[in-house]
């Protein structure tokens, strides 16, 4: 009599406990080949575990879906505010960090005394981002976020692109949000100041007063910049983008 075939997911855990067994005599080629399926695997892991931990997040903790405001085709949460990432927490940040696989870290400061944390919410989306300033030489610490192709997708200057912040901050401090549309050789950029002392700040960009080529847009990110932002606790507990075009006169 025949046992039960083993699933397809027992057969992939044998074959990487053989490999941790093997791993210590194997062949320096044999090993190379094994770190880079590894790493592949590991990437699609973790990124099953943002989206599940995330929606499971929100279940538990009643969060509701972004908000889709009324008219709009498009809206998102980046990955720092709707999953967990791995690791949650950083120190000595230098520039160019990437913190998920939509927002890296930049500024300008030879010294690295920067932290992030990302923290639970209880209110808002599953998840906030913390970034703690200690000493700090540079001008600028900016947060850059990717956003994805769909927000790309049959985009026209009749368009308004609409991020929601919820920011808190321990000392107060200027910030700016920059939006950055490439397309062709060019890029397109509308910088827009964020009211201090705002808890929730609402941001527009209109397309309209751009000369965005729309048959050639390949890229759209967006810099969340604090100027001079030494000894000071960045709490960002939200952000949320939307799409809609503009009321036709």
């Amino acid at each position: 009599m025949r046992g039960i075939a083993p699933s397809p997911e027992q057969r992939l855990l044998k074959r990487w406990a053989r490999a941790l067994d093997d791993a210590g005599e194997a062949d320096l080629a044999t090993l190379k080949a094994l770190s880079t399926d590894a790493h592949a695997l590991r990437d699609k892991i973790n990124a099953v575990l943002h989206v599940a931990d995330g929606r499971l997040s929100q279940e538990r903790m009643g969060a509701h879906e972004v908000p889709k405001p009324l008219h709009c085709d498009w809206v998102f949460r980046p990955a720092l505010w709707s999953g967990p990432v791995r690791p949650y927490g950083r120190v000595g940040l230098a520039s160019g960090t990437n913190l998920s696989g939509d927002a890296s870290v930049f500024h300008d400061s030879p010294l690295s005394e920067v932290t992030f944390r990302q923290v639970r919410n209880d209110t808002l989306a599953p998840f906030g981002v913390r970034l703690d300033v200690l000493a700090f030489e540079g001008s600028f610490l900016s947060l850059v976020v990717d956003l994805p192709t769909e927000a790309t997708r049959d985009l026209q200057k009749r368009h308004i692109l609409r991020q929601t912040l919820t920011l808190e901050t321990e000392a107060p401090l200027e910030a700016f949000s920059r939006l950055n549309i490439k397309h062709g050789p060019n890029t397109e950029q509308i910088v827009r100041e964020i009211a201090p002392g705002e808890a929730t700040v609402e941001i527009e960009f209109d397309l309209a007063y751009t000369d965005l080529d729309e048959q050639k847009v390949e890229r759209i990110w967006v810099d969340l910049i604090f100027e001079g932002p030494e000894m000071n606790q960045i709490l960002i507990r939200d952000m949320t983008f939307a799409r809609r075009p503009r009321a036709e006169m």
